[in-house]
């Protein structure tokens, strides 16, 4: 059965892959890069795995993603369009973010999971086109640095 295709961003931090979904123009690369950019200087492991379109199928329980290969190893830069950076060919997916429009979010939010690709997948939920609010969410989830 060939994998679904997802409209969607995913990055690993540590063993750790997030999948990130919203709208187009909800600010899924720029979340992905803030991200990177916040853990490497940190000494952590990030990479992207793809930008926009991503392959999903489950493996043994687990959501694992992949970047179709004409779009591997590129970011779509807002203005400039697809930029190379470095890249992982594919991960497990361990949370899932989504991007959604601030009215939607609830402040405060309870341990959630939801079916991709047949798999159960942890989910947190954050304002869309605020990288400021997103990133302590999802690393205070992570329990990534400076949360324990």
């Amino acid at each position: 059965m060939p994998p679904d295709n997802a409209h969607a961003t995913a990055l690993l931090i540590g063993e750790r892959g997030i999948f990130i979904t919203g709208s187009s123009g909800s600010g899924k690369t720029t979340l992905a890069l803030t991200l990177i950019g916040h853990c490497l200087p940190r000494g952590l492991f990030s990479r992207l795995v793809g930008d926009d379109q991503l392959f999903v199928e489950a493996h043994a329980g687990r959501l694992v993603c992949r970047a179709p290969a004409t779009i591997q190893g590129l970011a779509e830069v807002p203005g400039l369009g697809p930029r190379p950076l470095p890249f992982e060919p594919a991960c497990v997916v361990d949370l899932h973010v989504r991007l959604l429009p601030p009215a939607e979010i609830l402040r405060f939010q309870e341990v959630a999971s939801g079916d991709i690709a047949g798999c159960a997948v942890a989910r947190i939920d954050v304002a869309e086109r605020n990288v400021a609010a997103a990133l302590p969410a999802v690393m205070a989830r992570l329990s990534i640095s400076p949360f324990l």
